[in-house]
């Protein structure tokens, strides 16, 4: 659901972008406020990997032609907490961005609020944490895994018809753009939900302390198991599982061909290709491939760009989760 620039006007992408940037702000200054507890960076780091990786396994849906994968939201902010889940979702997308191409620059910050905000601020605390309220067991994880990740994904969906309706994409009628963008995204979801599920039931095993409201209050398990787990996995996914992702255009993609008879639309001239232009210069690796790759790309370069990027985003994610902690703990020194 990574939308591109050619889907939004100017003026749309950019309050869009600053909408996004406040609320990452607000994140920071919500952790710096509660303080951010320096045993949860390694997991922000890890978890930012593992989202990366997962992201890049694109699964096909049977009988439409299409594809989906991942987006991670419910996921970050059950284990980190929708400030810190939002953080590394962010980072996430940018790295995506600008050193992979996916996902346009001006449409960044429409990115962060469709796959980021919507489900860390109110897909995760409206259904998720709703249903576990009153106690946590493996039907309830599964079952608000699935709900909170279906209704993510359909106000994602939605906010992608929205904005681009606000652009004025004529290319793109708002009714037959939202029959095919909600169906193909309740699917989608009910697919990332069960992922979801079953990664936080493992969870709720080995250290159920980690999901956020859990009457468990002790664990014999060190939680180093499990970013171990996390890590091999996120580098298993992106060097290895990653080769085997669906070539079936993504559950957007394919909507927009419904309508268009092509995947993608075209803008040319004044900003878009300025946010082209950086792109170009600042993606190592574009499309997930090697620069020199004249074709498709090969296994060598989706592995390589797989665990460049996943390498990528677990550094980020740790520095400024140390950041943002080292400035809590000084301002708690200051008071």
């Amino acid at each position: 659901m990574h939308m591109a620039d050619a889907l939004l006007s100017p003026a749309v992408g950019g309050i869009m972008i600053l909408i996004s940037l406040a609320a990452i702000l607000f994140s920071v200054y919500k952790l710096k406020q509660n303080g951010l507890d320096e045993k949860k960076i390694p997991m922000m780091a890890v978890l930012g990997a593992f989202v990366f990786a997962a992201q890049m396994i694109n699964f096909t849906i049977p009988g439409t032609g299409a594809s989906g994968h991942i987006a991670g939201g419910i996921l970050l902010a059950v284990l980190l907490g929708p400030y810190a889940g939002l953080i590394v979702l962010s980072i996430v997308l940018i790295i995506q961005c600008l050193f992979f191409g996916d996902g346009g620059l001006l449409a960044i910050g429409c990115n962060i609020l469709n796959i980021g905000i919507l489900s860390c601020f109110i897909a995760y605390p409206v259904i998720f944490k709703s249903i576990i309220k009153s106690g946590i067991t493996p039907f309830k994880i599964m079952s608000a895994s699935i709900l909170s990740v279906v209704i993510g994904l359909q106000l994602g969906a939605f906010g992608v018809v929205v904005e681009t309706l606000a652009s004025g994409i004529t290319e793109l009628p708002f009714t037959t753009f939202v029959a095919l963008m909600q169906p193909i995204h309740l699917v989608i979801g009910l697919v990332e939900g069960i992922i979801t599920g079953s990664v936080l039931i493992y969870v709720l095993k080995e250290r159920p302390e980690l999901i956020e409201n859990t009457v468990a209050k002790t664990s014999k398990q060190s939680v180093k198991k499990i970013t171990a787990v996390l890590l091999v996995s996120a580098l298993l996914i992106a060097g290895g599982l990653s080769l085997f992702a669906s070539s079936h255009p993504d559950g957007l993609e394919w909507s927009i061909e419904g309508i268009t008879g092509s995947t993608e639309l075209e803008r040319e001239g004044g900003i878009y290709d300025t946010a082209a232009n950086i792109i170009n210069w600042t993606a190592i690796m574009p499309d997930y491939r090697f620069k020199s790759d004249n074709g498709d790309g090969s296994a060598l370069g989706t592995s390589t760009a797989g665990i460049v990027g996943s390498v990528l985003t677990l550094a980020l994610a740790a520095l400024i989760g140390y950041a943002v902690y080292y400035a809590a703990k000084r301002k708690k020194s200051a008071a």
